[in-house]
């Protein structure tokens, strides 16, 4: 005899998985719409911001894995993954900003740069939103940390979209590894609370 599903359970899990298949979907395109108007600007925050949209990747991939298969060890692997990637994160853009800073190096304007970032940051907001609810209602809590770290791409687009704006508008080449270092901050603070939480 087959075993009852909760058909809303299994719904929202559909729902969480379409959730991050479009999320996937989008920071694919996004890693390399970035990292070329990163190279073309000399941009140290749009290569953070890029490496930011790896670890978004990254921690889809860990949600999908862990949505197919739940059950406590694997959620607890799955966060500590997506904290190491975050960590991963801050080191190298904290290097780049530090040597961007200290070469005075002047980024480009970078037009391709700020058209994807505002349209990131509103689908950031929309997508985190959706994993938000989704993973409340299911009691899942690797899928609300997901929906955290894809607000805080939003918060982080919204972040280089600034500099990158300022540098192009007002020629303060140094917002731009400024704006690189929010992500150091972002990338330690969640990092640091995923290994706290799961201690």
């Amino acid at each position: 005899m087959a075993l009852d599903v909760d058909p809303t359970a299994a719904m929202l899990t559909r729902r969480g998985l379409l959730l991050e298949y479009a999320t996937l979907g989008w920071n694919v395109v996004g890693t390399v719409v970035v990292i070329v108007a990163a190279i073309a600007a000399s941009s140290v925050a749009l290569a953070g911001f890029g490496l930011d949209s790896l670890i978004e990747i990254f921690a889809s991939v860990v949600v999908v894995w862990q949505l197919k298969g739940v059950h406590e060890a694997r959620e607890r692997r799955a966060l500590r993954m997506i904290g190491v990637a975050f960590f991963a994160l801050a080191v190298y853009i904290l290097a780049q900003c530090a040597y961007t800073l200290f070469r005075a190096n002047h980024p480009s304007t970078s037009t391709l740069g700020i058209i994807w970032l505002a349209a990131t940051l509103a689908a950031m907001l929309l997508l985190a939103q959706g994993k938000c609810v989704t993973g409340k209602r299911l009691g899942n809590p690797v899928l609300m940390t997901e929906a955290h770290v894809t607000m805080i791409d939003a918060y982080l687009a919204a972040a280089v979209l600034i500099g990158l704006v300022l540098n192009a508008a007002l020629g303060w080449w140094w917002a731009d590894p400024l704006a690189g270092l929010i992500i150091v901050y972002y990338g330690l603070r969640e990092g640091v609370a995923i290994w706290r939480d799961e201690a």
